[in-house]
Protein backbone atom coordinates (compact mmCIF):
# COMPACT_ATOMS: atom_id res chain seq x y z
CA UNK A 1 0.00 0.00 0.00
CA UNK A 2 1.28 3.47 -0.90
CA UNK A 3 1.60 6.37 1.50
CA UNK A 4 -1.30 8.72 0.90
CA UNK A 5 -0.60 12.37 0.11
CA UNK A 6 -2.49 15.06 2.02
CA UNK A 7 -2.98 18.82 1.81
CA UNK A 8 -3.53 20.85 4.97
CA UNK A 9 -5.96 23.77 4.45
CA UNK A 10 -6.76 26.28 7.22
CA UNK A 11 -3.87 24.41 8.77
CA UNK A 12 -3.55 26.32 12.04
CA UNK A 13 -0.57 24.83 13.85
CA UNK A 14 -0.87 21.45 12.12
CA UNK A 15 -3.02 19.33 14.40
CA UNK A 16 -4.94 17.60 11.60
CA UNK A 17 -1.70 16.99 9.72
CA UNK A 18 -0.18 15.29 12.77
CA UNK A 19 -3.16 12.94 13.06
CA UNK A 20 -2.69 11.72 9.49
CA UNK A 21 1.12 11.69 9.67
CA UNK A 22 0.74 9.11 12.45
CA UNK A 23 -0.57 6.76 9.73
CA UNK A 24 2.26 7.44 7.31
CA UNK A 25 0.61 10.17 5.24
CA UNK A 26 2.86 12.65 3.43
CA UNK A 27 1.73 16.28 3.38
CA UNK A 28 2.44 18.08 0.08
CA UNK A 29 0.81 21.50 0.62
CA UNK A 30 -0.37 23.69 3.49
CA UNK A 31 -2.29 26.95 3.75
CA UNK A 32 -2.81 29.21 6.79
CA UNK A 33 -3.22 32.98 6.88
CA UNK A 34 -2.68 33.75 10.60
CA UNK A 35 0.92 34.98 11.13
CA UNK A 36 1.29 33.46 14.62
CA UNK A 37 0.05 30.07 13.45
CA UNK A 38 2.35 30.29 10.42
CA UNK A 39 5.35 30.89 12.70
CA UNK A 40 4.55 27.90 14.88
CA UNK A 41 3.76 25.67 11.90
CA UNK A 42 7.07 26.55 10.26
CA UNK A 43 9.01 25.88 13.47
CA UNK A 44 7.55 22.39 13.73
CA UNK A 45 7.21 21.27 10.11
CA UNK A 46 10.07 23.20 8.46
CA UNK A 47 7.74 24.82 5.93
CA UNK A 48 5.82 28.08 5.91
CA UNK A 49 2.19 27.62 4.88
CA UNK A 50 0.83 29.49 1.88
CA UNK A 51 -1.20 32.52 3.02
CA UNK A 52 -4.71 33.61 2.05
CA UNK A 53 -6.60 30.74 0.43
CA UNK A 54 -8.43 33.25 -1.75
CA UNK A 55 -5.12 33.90 -3.51
CA UNK A 56 -4.63 30.26 -4.43
CA UNK A 57 -5.59 28.97 -7.87
CA UNK A 58 -6.97 25.47 -7.18
CA UNK A 59 -5.17 24.17 -10.25
CA UNK A 60 -1.83 25.21 -8.71
CA UNK A 61 -2.31 23.01 -5.66
CA UNK A 62 -0.32 19.75 -5.88
CA UNK A 63 -2.16 16.54 -6.61
CA UNK A 64 -3.14 14.73 -3.42
CA UNK A 65 -5.16 11.81 -2.11
CA UNK A 66 -6.80 13.35 0.95
CA UNK A 67 -7.85 16.96 1.51
CA UNK A 68 -7.78 18.12 5.14
CA UNK A 69 -9.48 21.30 6.32
CA UNK A 70 -10.46 22.63 9.72
CA UNK A 71 -12.25 25.56 8.09
CA UNK A 72 -13.05 28.63 10.24
CA UNK A 73 -15.56 27.84 12.95
CA UNK A 74 -16.23 31.36 14.27
CA UNK A 75 -19.06 32.09 11.79
CA UNK A 76 -21.03 29.15 13.18
CA UNK A 77 -20.12 29.26 16.88
CA UNK A 78 -22.10 30.84 19.70
CA UNK A 79 -19.03 32.81 20.77
CA UNK A 80 -18.57 34.00 17.18
CA UNK A 81 -22.14 35.38 16.99
CA UNK A 82 -23.27 32.62 14.62
CA UNK A 83 -23.47 34.67 11.42
CA UNK A 84 -22.67 31.68 9.21
CA UNK A 85 -22.42 32.46 5.50
CA UNK A 86 -23.18 36.13 6.28
CA UNK A 87 -19.67 36.25 7.78
CA UNK A 88 -16.96 36.44 5.12
CA UNK A 89 -15.12 33.64 6.90
CA UNK A 90 -18.17 31.45 6.42
CA UNK A 91 -17.80 31.64 2.65
CA UNK A 92 -14.37 30.01 2.87
CA UNK A 93 -16.12 26.65 2.65
CA UNK A 94 -16.67 27.40 -1.01
CA UNK A 95 -12.89 27.60 -1.52
CA UNK A 96 -12.74 24.03 -0.29
CA UNK A 97 -15.50 23.06 -2.72
CA UNK A 98 -13.57 24.63 -5.62
CA UNK A 99 -10.39 22.75 -4.71
CA UNK A 100 -12.27 19.45 -4.36
CA UNK A 101 -13.86 19.94 -7.79
CA UNK A 102 -10.55 20.92 -9.39
CA UNK A 103 -8.27 18.28 -7.85
CA UNK A 104 -10.75 15.45 -7.19
CA UNK A 105 -8.93 13.84 -4.22
CA UNK A 106 -9.84 10.31 -3.18
CA UNK A 107 -11.12 11.56 0.16
CA UNK A 108 -11.46 14.55 2.48
CA UNK A 109 -11.86 15.35 6.17
CA UNK A 110 -13.49 18.60 7.27
CA UNK A 111 -13.80 19.73 10.90
CA UNK A 112 -15.94 22.42 12.52
CA UNK A 113 -17.91 23.30 15.64
CA UNK A 114 -20.93 21.20 16.60
CA UNK A 115 -23.23 24.20 16.10
CA UNK A 116 -22.58 24.05 12.35
CA UNK A 117 -25.09 21.18 12.25
CA UNK A 118 -27.94 23.31 13.64
CA UNK A 119 -27.02 26.78 12.36
CA UNK A 120 -29.89 28.56 10.58
CA UNK A 121 -32.26 25.67 11.35
CA UNK A 122 -29.72 23.25 9.85
CA UNK A 123 -29.92 24.96 6.46
CA UNK A 124 -26.21 25.86 6.47
CA UNK A 125 -25.22 22.26 7.12
CA UNK A 126 -27.62 20.99 4.44
CA UNK A 127 -26.02 23.33 1.89
CA UNK A 128 -22.54 22.06 2.77
CA UNK A 129 -23.50 18.36 2.62
CA UNK A 130 -25.43 18.80 -0.64
CA UNK A 131 -22.53 20.58 -2.31
CA UNK A 132 -20.09 17.85 -1.25
CA UNK A 133 -22.41 15.15 -2.55
CA UNK A 134 -22.94 17.04 -5.81
CA UNK A 135 -19.16 17.05 -6.22
CA UNK A 136 -19.38 13.28 -6.51
CA UNK A 137 -18.58 12.12 -2.99
CA UNK A 138 -20.12 9.68 -0.56
CA UNK A 139 -20.37 11.80 2.59
CA UNK A 140 -20.36 10.73 6.24
CA UNK A 141 -20.59 12.99 9.28
CA UNK A 142 -20.64 12.64 13.04
CA UNK A 143 -20.22 14.76 16.16
CA UNK A 144 -17.41 13.38 18.33
CA UNK A 145 -16.30 14.49 21.79
CA UNK A 146 -12.60 14.65 22.66
CA UNK A 147 -13.47 13.36 26.16
CA UNK A 148 -14.28 10.00 24.58
CA UNK A 149 -10.90 9.72 22.88
CA UNK A 150 -8.54 9.96 25.80
CA UNK A 151 -8.27 13.72 26.34
CA UNK A 152 -9.58 15.47 29.47
CA UNK A 153 -11.26 18.18 27.38
CA UNK A 154 -14.96 18.37 26.58
CA UNK A 155 -14.75 19.40 22.94
CA UNK A 156 -17.61 18.42 20.65
CA UNK A 157 -16.88 18.90 16.96
CA UNK A 158 -18.54 17.85 13.72
CA UNK A 159 -16.35 15.76 11.45
CA UNK A 160 -17.31 15.41 7.79
CA UNK A 161 -15.66 12.64 5.77
CA UNK A 162 -16.05 12.08 2.04
CA UNK A 163 -14.86 9.46 -0.45
CA UNK A 164 -14.87 9.71 -4.24
CA UNK A 165 -15.83 6.04 -4.52
CA UNK A 166 -18.45 4.13 -2.58
CA UNK A 167 -16.49 2.66 0.28
CA UNK A 168 -16.83 0.73 3.52
CA UNK A 169 -16.23 3.39 6.18
CA UNK A 170 -17.25 3.75 9.81
CA UNK A 171 -16.31 6.44 12.28
CA UNK A 172 -14.10 5.24 15.15
CA UNK A 173 -15.80 3.97 18.28
CA UNK A 174 -15.27 6.09 21.41
CA UNK A 175 -12.69 4.82 23.87
CA UNK A 176 -15.00 5.75 26.71
CA UNK A 177 -12.32 7.18 28.99
CA UNK A 178 -9.98 10.14 29.26
CA UNK A 179 -6.54 10.72 30.74
CA UNK A 180 -6.64 12.09 34.31
CA UNK A 181 -5.94 15.81 34.57
CA UNK A 182 -3.21 15.09 37.10
CA UNK A 183 -1.14 13.50 34.32
CA UNK A 184 -1.30 16.62 32.14
CA UNK A 185 -1.02 19.48 34.62
CA UNK A 186 2.28 20.93 35.77
CA UNK A 187 3.16 21.08 39.44
CA UNK A 188 2.13 24.52 40.72
CA UNK A 189 5.63 24.93 42.17
CA UNK A 190 7.03 24.83 38.64
CA UNK A 191 4.60 27.38 37.22
CA UNK A 192 5.74 31.03 36.96
CA UNK A 193 3.94 33.48 39.26
CA UNK A 194 2.56 35.39 36.25
CA UNK A 195 0.04 32.57 35.67
CA UNK A 196 -1.53 32.90 39.12
CA UNK A 197 -4.69 34.93 39.72
CA UNK A 198 -4.74 37.96 41.95
CA UNK A 199 -6.12 37.47 45.45
CA UNK A 200 -9.21 39.50 44.54
CA UNK A 201 -10.10 37.41 41.46
CA UNK A 202 -9.34 34.16 43.28
CA UNK A 203 -11.68 35.06 46.14
CA UNK A 204 -14.47 35.99 43.71
CA UNK A 205 -14.05 32.64 41.96
CA UNK A 206 -14.14 30.72 45.21
CA UNK A 207 -17.41 32.40 46.21
CA UNK A 208 -19.01 31.79 42.80
CA UNK A 209 -17.97 28.19 42.13
CA UNK A 210 -20.69 25.55 42.24
CA UNK A 211 -20.46 22.53 44.55
CA UNK A 212 -17.29 21.04 46.04
CA UNK A 213 -14.53 21.24 43.44
CA UNK A 214 -12.64 18.00 42.72
CA UNK A 215 -8.87 18.11 42.89
CA UNK A 216 -7.39 18.60 40.40
CA UNK A 217 -10.03 20.46 38.45
CA UNK A 218 -10.37 23.14 35.83
CA UNK A 219 -12.79 25.91 36.69
CA UNK A 220 -14.85 27.11 33.75
CA UNK A 221 -16.57 30.48 33.44
CA UNK A 222 -19.39 30.49 30.87
CA UNK A 223 -20.75 33.46 28.92
CA UNK A 224 -23.26 34.16 31.70
CA UNK A 225 -20.48 34.39 34.29
CA UNK A 226 -21.37 31.12 36.05
CA UNK A 227 -18.44 29.05 37.26
CA UNK A 228 -18.21 25.27 37.46
CA UNK A 229 -15.28 23.09 38.55
CA UNK A 230 -14.80 19.87 36.60
CA UNK A 231 -12.29 16.97 36.51
CA UNK A 232 -11.66 17.88 32.87
CA UNK A 233 -11.38 21.04 30.81
CA UNK A 234 -14.17 22.65 28.86
CA UNK A 235 -13.28 23.38 25.24
CA UNK A 236 -10.26 25.59 24.72
CA UNK A 237 -11.36 28.72 22.88
CA UNK A 238 -9.45 31.13 20.71
CA UNK A 239 -11.39 34.09 22.07
CA UNK A 240 -11.75 32.97 25.67
CA UNK A 241 -10.83 35.46 28.39
CA UNK A 242 -7.62 34.99 30.33
CA UNK A 243 -9.68 33.66 33.24
CA UNK A 244 -12.04 31.53 31.13
CA UNK A 245 -10.32 28.32 32.31
CA UNK A 246 -8.51 28.23 35.65
CA UNK A 247 -6.61 25.34 37.24
CA UNK A 248 -7.96 24.59 40.75
CA UNK A 249 -9.33 28.13 40.89
CA UNK A 250 -5.89 29.64 41.38
CA UNK A 251 -4.02 29.92 38.08
CA UNK A 252 -4.29 29.94 34.31
CA UNK A 253 -3.26 27.06 32.09
CA UNK A 254 0.33 27.19 30.88
CA UNK A 255 1.13 27.11 27.18
CA UNK A 256 2.36 23.50 27.40
CA UNK A 257 -0.73 22.40 29.34
CA UNK A 258 -2.98 23.81 26.62
CA UNK A 259 -1.07 21.88 23.96
CA UNK A 260 -1.34 18.70 26.04
CA UNK A 261 -5.10 19.17 26.30
CA UNK A 262 -5.21 19.03 22.50
CA UNK A 263 -2.92 15.99 22.34
CA UNK A 264 0.20 17.67 20.95
CA UNK A 265 3.51 15.91 21.65
CA UNK A 266 5.87 17.21 24.32
CA UNK A 267 8.50 18.13 21.73
CA UNK A 268 6.13 20.40 19.80
CA UNK A 269 7.97 23.71 19.60
CA UNK A 270 6.55 26.90 21.10
CA UNK A 271 7.93 30.06 19.48
CA UNK A 272 5.13 32.61 19.92
CA UNK A 273 3.92 34.69 22.91
CA UNK A 274 1.39 33.26 25.36
CA UNK A 275 -1.38 35.61 24.17
CA UNK A 276 -1.03 34.33 20.61
CA UNK A 277 -0.62 30.72 21.65
CA UNK A 278 -3.95 30.79 23.50
CA UNK A 279 -5.61 31.75 20.23
CA UNK A 280 -3.93 29.22 17.94
CA UNK A 281 -4.37 26.31 20.36
CA UNK A 282 -8.02 27.25 20.87
CA UNK A 283 -8.43 27.20 17.08
CA UNK A 284 -6.66 23.86 16.77
CA UNK A 285 -7.98 20.30 16.93
CA UNK A 286 -7.80 17.34 19.30
CA UNK A 287 -5.16 15.16 17.70
CA UNK A 288 -6.28 11.79 19.17
CA UNK A 289 -9.73 12.26 17.57
CA UNK A 290 -8.15 13.12 14.20
CA UNK A 291 -5.77 10.18 14.49
CA UNK A 292 -8.66 7.79 15.18
CA UNK A 293 -10.67 9.08 12.19
CA UNK A 294 -7.58 9.01 9.97
CA UNK A 295 -6.99 5.38 10.89
CA UNK A 296 -10.48 4.41 9.74
CA UNK A 297 -10.15 6.45 6.55
CA UNK A 298 -6.80 4.87 5.67
CA UNK A 299 -8.17 1.42 6.42
CA UNK A 300 -11.13 2.03 4.09
CA UNK A 301 -8.93 3.39 1.29
CA UNK A 302 -6.45 0.51 1.57
CA UNK A 303 -9.25 -2.05 1.47
CA UNK A 304 -10.59 -0.37 -1.67
CA UNK A 305 -7.11 -0.58 -3.23
CA UNK A 306 -6.84 -4.26 -2.41
CA UNK A 307 -10.23 -5.01 -3.93
CA UNK A 308 -9.28 -3.15 -7.12
CA UNK A 309 -5.99 -5.04 -7.33
CA UNK A 310 -7.77 -8.35 -6.85
CA UNK A 311 -10.24 -7.46 -9.59
CA UNK A 312 -7.41 -6.62 -11.98
CA UNK A 313 -5.61 -9.88 -11.20
CA UNK A 314 -8.78 -11.89 -11.81
CA UNK A 315 -9.36 -10.17 -15.15
CA UNK A 316 -5.85 -11.18 -16.28
CA UNK A 317 -6.30 -14.84 -15.42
Amino acid sequence: MKNFKTIDLFAGIGGIRLGFAAHGCENVFSSEWDPAAQLMYEANFKEKPFGDINSIDPEDIPDHDILLAGFPCQPFSIAGKGLGFLDTRGTLFFNIEEIINAKKPQAFLLENVKRLTTHDNSQTFSVIIDKLKNSGYAVYHRVLNSLNFGLPQKRERIYIVGFRDEINFDFPEPLGFYQPLAELLDDDRDVPKSYFLSDNIREKRLKAVKGSPPNPSIWHENIGGNISALPYSCALRAGGSYNYLVVNGIRRLTDREMLRLQGFPEDFKINIPYSQLRKVVGNSVSIPVIKAIAGEMIKALELKQKLKQSAVQLSLM
